[in-house]
């Protein structure tokens, strides 16, 4: 009993290395999860055999489960693409600029949500992508109704304004630069 106690206090321990150290291979999404499987994969190890470098272990399981996750994912996006290779090329474009936009603004909505203090966070999180009642997310983080309404508010209005300060999508160029290029090339020269 106490090498599973000494087992999962390790892992304990290097949780937080583990999820930095995976974050540099795939996407944020997939941290958390790669993470666990490491503890699953590394557990059912040690079952089987004796581990004497159980860190150095865990470490080396993260970084196979995440270049396995990554070529994973190459696979899978390869073979959707040549499935695909009867579309109008128009069409495909259309589609992945389209698919290729969406995922942008949804990174986009994420990073300002990253902003948010965590009760605000939480709350417009629970309200706009889970859909709870006020209610029923002030039962959950036992908060009044009233403060959980205001912490919507705060985060909606503090997720719009970061996102259309950040939305490469709709910018202008500068203006100055703008009102020299559209002259014709006598008006600058004189």
């Amino acid at each position: 009993m106490t090498k599973k106690i000494t087992f999962t206090s390790t892992f304990v321990d290097i949780s937080s290395q583990l999820k930095r150290f995976v974050s540099r291979i795939v996407q944020p999404d997939d941290v958390e999860d790669i993470v666990q499987e490491t503890f699953i994969k590394s557990y059912e190890a040690d079952l089987k055999q004796d581990i004497q470098f159980t860190r150095s272990y865990m470490l080396k399981t993260a970084k196979h489960l995440a270049l396995n996750h990554i070529a994973k994912w190459d696979n899978k996006f390869n073979e959707s693409l040549e499935q695909d290779s009867e579309l109008p090329v128009l069409l495909k474009s259309m589609q992945l600029e389209d698919e290729y936009t969406s995922k942008e603004r949804f990174l986009l909505f994420c990073k300002a949500t990253e902003q948010l203090s965590v009760s605000i966070r939480k709350c417009f999180i629970l309200k706009k992508v889970y859909g709870m009642s006020q209610k029923e997310i002030a039962s959950e983080m036992q908060l009044s109704q009233s403060t959980v309404e205001k912490h919507i508010a705060k985060g909606l209005l503090q997720t719009m304004l970061y996102m259309r300060e950040h939305d490469k999508t709709h910018e202008l160029p500068d203006a100055s630069i703008m009102s020299v290029q559209s002259l014709p090339l006598e008006r600058v020269s004189k």
